[in-house]
């Protein structure tokens, strides 16, 4: 049955994300040249004088200097000016009209600041969602994560499954299902610390069995942290055990000090009076304090023993959400377990899961599942039991994170999605390379503007939006010299074998490659080219040939093209996302829909949610 629901923080208008994305769009038609380039072809395309009119001294003095700090510096300025100086109409400042090439460092700086979420305003805080979404229930759970992932998963898992509890109470449902799960980690947390009943979809058996050995090791370190945690409250209860008898004594010799006569005391009084001038004071404190410990004991048992209670629930709800396999049976130290038949064991074992599963709540159920998820998938033929459930996906690969929204859509059993894509260079494009591809749903772009616009990334933009800008600003570069050896590789395999366009790549051939001639010998077998023609002579030619060169390319990639794309990577992430929430705010059945900074972007860079919910009418 449907039931009134609380308001919803402000949604950015149809018409507000549209005009968002085209204003975003129409800059990066201008600057995806740069984005688009690739540090291998520098030496053979010429990039520095392709795409940049300034020398590279010019460019580094107004980035701050090279490096991590200059880059820092810069942005800074940026982001302090972008709203008071730039607007819409600046482009011919940015870029040469005629040659297209970049003519002003800083007008370009103020430009991408200019184009992010955060200036357009066309995301929710975090805060503003949860506050709306929690009402007068303000409950948290407290379980420190880190006990059992690493701190960038902690921060991850912590703050979204907190968010997904409160649109799942929002939307009265408790089954989640969760899109691209991987080893479980959102998973197993929404319904250890939640009791939601969670189904993980990941298509690769060996995550699902990763899932599945990762809850097997939560078991043991839930028991380690369970017993961390009944160590700490003894000792809490024995501490205000201790502290209470001097506390105590403090109160009976403060009220034997008062005057005992009081001419409307009961009988009880003047008893206490008159065998107060027989007893010394210090043996009431004594009597009062005695007194006081063994109820303080008896409190104290009866407290522990509510506690231990508590403990034992909260390690059947861990073992619930353990496989079957997992769970180890103890038998009494008065059995002979080496005695005990196989089918005995096996009895026992399905005994004592069958009274702990009695114990337990039945939603607090987690089931990670092995299969490939597409637009068309039924999520029926997976999941049995299907029923009102909200979708989510935490860095959701590629094309994986628009699907997801898709199905959202068509599915009437989703009633909301929370979603946060990453790997952008995996996305399938509609208006690239149209002549190898057949597909027919494509991962960009959603929305119908684009769509008329033909509008195309390129995998290399969309690469460079997978760069962190605050990761960089903060001293995380790229190594130059595994960059420059690959450049000059490849004007080997262009100038000595002809060849332009591969299928194969190189990889991580540089640290496992003792010197440059090394590189190149592993390299050309990997690409299946035929070193032997070519002498060890010949190869160090070419690398004393541009040994001198690569300044150059230090200078174009790390301190010029590379900073100028990761400055520009905000503004092509902004131009996914966009396409996404403009694709939901095309629908007709969705109530609220918006983009909501989730994470520290320096912990994990992919850190904005797509969000939806559809409306009541549809529940």
């Amino acid at each position: 049955m449907s039931r009134p629901r609380r308001a919803l923080p402000p949604q950015v208008a149809p018409a507000a994300a549209a005009a968002g994305l085209r204003r975003v769009a129409r800059f990066l038609a201008r600057a995806l040249p740069l984005c688009r380039a690739h540090a291998v072809e520098f030496y053979t395309r010429g990039l520095w004088d392709q795409l940049v009119a300034l020398r590279p001294e010019a460019v580094l003095e107004v980035l701050g200097g090279p490096g991590p700090l200059g880059l820092q510096r810069s942005l800074a300025e940026a982001a302090g000016a972008a709203a008071a100086q730039w607007d819409d109409c600046r482009f011919s400042s940015v870029f040469c009209e005629n040659s297209k090439k970049l003519i002003n460092v800083h007008a370009f700086a103020l430009a991408a600041k200019y184009y992010s979420l955060s200036n357009l305003g066309l995301y929710t805080s975090l805060e503003e969602i949860l506050e709306a979404l929690r009402g007068e229930h303000q409950e948290r759970n407290d379980i420190e994560t880190d006990e059992f992932m690493n701190n960038k998963k902690s921060h991850e898992v912590r703050v979204m499954s907190e968010l997904i509890d409160n649109i799942a109470n929002y939307c009265g449902i408790k089954q989640v299902i969760d899109i691209g799960s991987g080893k479980g980690y959102l998973s197993s947390f929404l319904s250890m610390c939640y009791n939601l009943k969670v189904y993980g979809i990941d298509s690769s058996n060996t995550n699902t069995d990763g899932a599945r050995e990762r809850n097997r090791k939560l078991k043991k370190h839930w028991r380690a942290y369970q017993s961390r945690a009944r160590a700490n409250l003894k000792s809490q209860r024995l501490e205000e055990v201790n502290d209470r008898p001097v506390q105590n004594e403090v109160k009976c010799k403060a009220s034997i000090n008062e005057n005992p006569v009081n001419n409307n005391s009961s009988l009880q009084s003047q008893d206490q009076v008159t065998t107060q001038g027989l007893v010394p004071s210090d043996v009431f404190t004594e009597i009062a304090t005695s007194e006081t410990n063994k109820q303080t004991e008896i409190n104290l048992m009866a407290q522990t023993q509510s506690d231990e209670s508590k403990l034992s629930e909260n390690v059947l709800a861990i073992l619930n959400v353990l496989p079957p396999d997992a769970v180890e049976v103890f038998a009494s130290s008065q059995c002979d377990c080496g005695e005990l038949c196989e089918e005995e064991k096996a009895q026992r074992k399905m005994a004592s899961l069958k009274a702990k599963a009695s114990k337990s709540s039945e939603s607090n159920l987690y089931f990670p599942l092995t299969s490939y998820i597409t637009a068309e998938t039924e999520l029926s033929d997976i999941i049995t039991d299907l029923e009102d459930s909200i979708m989510v996906g935490l860095h959701t690969c590629g094309d994986l994170a628009p699907n997801t929204l898709r199905i959202f859509i068509a599915k009437p059993e989703i009633k909301a999605v929370c979603s946060v894509g990453c790997c952008y260079h995996l996305l399938s494009e509609q208006y690239e390379n149209q002549e190898d591809c057949t597909e027919e749903v494509w991962g960009f772009p959603m929305c119908q503007y684009l769509k008329d616009e033909g509008w195309c990334c390129g995998r290399n933009a969309r690469m460079s939006a997978c760069l962190a800008l605050e990761r960089v600003a903060v001293g995380q570069m790229l190594p130059t010299e595994s960059l420059f050896y690959r450049a000059v590789l490849q004007v080997i395999i262009e100038e000595i074998y002809g060849v332009t366009k591969s299928d194969r790549h190189v990889g991580k051939m540089f640290s496992k490659s003792a010197s440059f001639l090394d590189y190149v010998r592993k390299s050309l077998k990997k690409l299946e080219l035929d070193d032997s023609k070519l002498p060890d002579s010949c190869i160090m030619d070419y690398y004393e040939k541009y040994k001198h060169r690569m300044n150059e390319l230090e200078a174009f990639n790390m301190h010029l093209i590379f900073q100028l794309k990761v400055v520009l990577a905000p503004c092509i992430e902004v131009l996914i996302l966009l396409d996404r929430l403009c694709y939901l705010k095309e629908q007709d059945n969705i109530a609220w829909s918006g983009l909501v900074k989730l994470f520290d972007p320096v912990k994990s860079p992919r850190c904005y949610a797509v969000i939806a919910l559809k409306k009541q009418s549809c529940f």
